[in-house]
């Protein structure tokens, strides 16, 4: 008994010692991404991405590990120079992949598994991407940029088409990205795919090796906004297309039959329905649904048992996890389960499969099953080191009712090391989209809220995926309506539940359409304390003029602004501004193309004239995804400033100091 109680002051003692997470601690987690399986299913190859902090940039290795975990995993690649996208030949003796190293931008590598450097495979002028191996192991496709190059003469941009920027990639140049086939001996490389008014995307192999389909708008109007993508197939050596898909929607993610007889690809009437997966003969015809009532957001899709199945992964009801549809009787069941995230997974003949995982508390590790009813086994133990430091907030579901009776998923976060006998402030955090899902996933923000002493509520009201097409696209006509008191009705109900969240210190943030409910929210209601909105929607009339999606939220407000300019002034929060009496932080970036940065300005501006308190602060080289993929040192700093702001007014801190300080 002695001894048990010594041990216990002992775990008592370390537990005390650890800490709640910061913002900065972001600069020493660990990632791990693109599991890729091994010919004879016994390895892992993946990346993990880590931060150099002088340099504020992020960098990516290979690493190779056993699927069984019976041995430590080891790098394939130095880090002095980024490697991603790794690829096994299908005959096991090499390793592709993707760097710059020598080259302004990536191309391919081939690492010899028998040992030695890598070479340099490709010297494509301007770089590749989406690598695959053909099955006989002699050839890679991938994609490159070809086009007319700029006048060197000027610098000016000139269009004919509305559609001229895009948020990732900023404003469009005259290259198009084409198939590319290459010798996996030589290097020799042969664009099999062309033209000047589209793009081909995500290229795979036949299992024979002599075709690949691919993904493209051949429309002609690709630049008008027109979402009409199909499925091709061309010979391995270039020639005329086949057509394989037949809607006017868009159509993507071709994946060949093991006989090569079908190809499996997700389809929907138009870009707002569900994606349904369909099968087609890869030599052209008739598609067919497997699954119609299949109401799941998919992500990827596999073939598997030798064609009997696919398996895609959903999330639903804020878990993410792989499922089996059965090709004949379209019977789906989960493969995978739990309260967690379980995404880019990659399958092998055999069965066996690896993949991603994450839940509140950890960040993604790879894991592997040897076959379908394989137990799971955890493949790598990243950011171990770390977690023994920090104390880690944990999540806990809150279903409710809302308004009119429908059911909403809810979820609370209580303050790191919680007493309760005492009174916490609360944040509201509200997701992106509004075709976003909220639920058991890594969210570096709420752990640092927790981590300073505040309660976090999230939920997934009207809008969100996850619950069906119905749900999602109940926010139809009504930015503004059920969607926000389905999150209102939430906060009450968390007041009411939980009696240790002080209802004098509510806080409210949210990012782009979190940031526009943010900025509606506090013009609806007073009781928050301190918003935080970041890249933020204030005026739908200016930004459907000036976003990268020019006119795109026909479907939201059942028009364009011209026959409709009443419905999208009616649900701009700039339209009752008037009304707004809590301090507001904005935060925006400057090359944000999905919510330009007249839109921060806007609200800032309005903010001031009507003498509400309000900072406003503009992150250099950003855009739209600062707060995932920034600069890791903008990163931390939106973090930072938001705790700032926080810590003023929730906690009534008047020395609160500023970032900048």
């Amino acid at each position: 008994m002695r001894r048990i109680l010594i041990f216990l002051a002992f775990a008592c003692l370390a537990l005390a010692q650890r800490r709640g997470v910061t913002a900065e601690d972001y600069l020493a987690f660990e990632t791990a991404g693109d599991p890729n399986i091994s010919p004879d299913a016994k390895s892992v190859a993946y990346t993990v991405t880590t931060i150099d902090q002088k340099s504020s940039r992020r960098t990516s290795r290979i690493w190779v590990a056993a699927l069984d975990a019976s041995r430590p995993p080891v790098p394939y690649t130095s880090p002095a120079a980024s490697s991603a996208a790794p690829r096994w030949s299908p005959d096991g003796q090499s390793l592709a992949f993707l760097s710059a190293r020598d080259q302004q931008r990536p191309q391919i590598w081939i690492l010899s598994r028998s040992g030695g450097e890598a070479r340099r495979l490709t010297n494509l002028e301007n770089g590749a991407s989406n690598i695959e191996w053909s099955p006989d192991s002699t050839h890679l496709v991938c994609l490159t940029r070809t086009g007319r190059e700029q006048n060197k003469n000027s610098d000016v941009r000139h269009y004919t088409h509305a559609n001229y920027k895009f948020n990732d990639t900023g404003w469009f140049d005259e290259k198009r990205s084409h198939l590319v086939v290459v010798d996996a001996r030589t290097g020799a490389a042969k664009q099999i795919t062309d033209g000047n008014d589209w793009n081909d995307l995500d290229p795979h192999w036949s299992p024979d090796s002599a075709k690949i389909a691919f993904v493209s708008n051949r429309t002609g109007h690709e630049f008008d906004f027109d979402h009409n993508t199909d499925v091709w197939v061309v010979s391995a050596n270039g020639g005329p297309l086949t057509k394989i898909s037949d809607h006017e929607g868009p159509d993507r993610s071709p994946r060949w039959s093991p006989d090569g007889r079908r190809i499996a690809y997700l389809g929907a009437e138009d870009e707002e329905a569900q994606p349904l997966i369909y099968l087609a003969p890869s030599d052209g015809g008739k598609s067919v649904a497997i699954g119609k009532n299949l109401d799941y957001q998919i992500g990827q899709i596999h073939w598997a048992e030798h064609g009997k199945a696919v398996y895609f992964d959903a999330g639903v009801k804020g878990e993410t996890n792989i499922y089996r549809i059965d090709v004949s009787s379209g019977a789906v069941s989960p493969l995978t389960r739990g309260p967690r995230n379980v995404h880019a997974f990659a399958m092998h003949d055999n069965g066996a499969m690896v993949y991603l995982a994450n839940d509140f508390e950890h960040l993604d590790d790879v894991y592997a099953v040897n076959n379908v009813e394989g137990k799971e086994q955890r493949v790598t133990n990243l950011n171990a080191a770390l977690y023994e430091k920090l104390q880690m907030a944990t999540v806990e579901r809150m279903p409710y009712t809302a308004a009119d009776g429908l059911e909403i998923d809810g979820f609370i976060v209580k303050p790191v090391n919680f007493d309760p006998s005492k009174k916490y402030p609360m944040v509201l955090s509200i997701h992106g989209g509004p075709a976003g899902m909220y639920g058991v996933d890594w969210y570096h923000e709420f752990q640092v809220y927790a981590g300073r002493g505040w309660a976090v509520f999230f939920c997934n009201p009207r809008g969100s995926t996850g619950y069906g097409h119905q749900f999602q696209r109940a926010v139809a006509n009504e930015w503004g309506g059920k969607a926000y008191t389905d999150i209102m009705t939430g906060v009450q109900e968390a007041l009411k539940r939980y009696p240790w969240i002080d209802r004098d210190r509510l806080g409210v943030t949210g990012g782009s359409y979190g940031g526009f409910m943010t900025n509606w929210i506090v013009t609806q209601t007073n009781i928050f304390k301190a918003a935080v909105t970041l890249r933020s929607i204030s005026n739908f009339l200016s930004d459907d003029g000036t976003r990268d999606g020019a006119y795109g939220h026909e479907h939201d407000f059942g028009g364009d602004i011209f026959h409709n300019f009443d419905e999208y002034w009616k649900y701009s929060p700039l339209h009752y501004v008037q009304n707004v009496k809590t301090p507001t932080l904005v935060l925006h970036s400057d090359n944000d193309y999905r919510v330009p940065i007249e839109q921060g300005e806007q609200w800032f501006r309005a903010l001031q004239h009507y003498h509400v308190t309000s900072e406003i602060v503009f992150f250099p080289r950003e855009n739209h995804n600062l707060t995932r993929t920034g600069e890791p040192k903008h990163l931390v700093e939106s973090l930072d400033w938001q705790c700032y702001w926080f810590d003023r007014f929730l906690n009534g801190n008047e020395n609160a100091r500023r970032p900048t300080d």
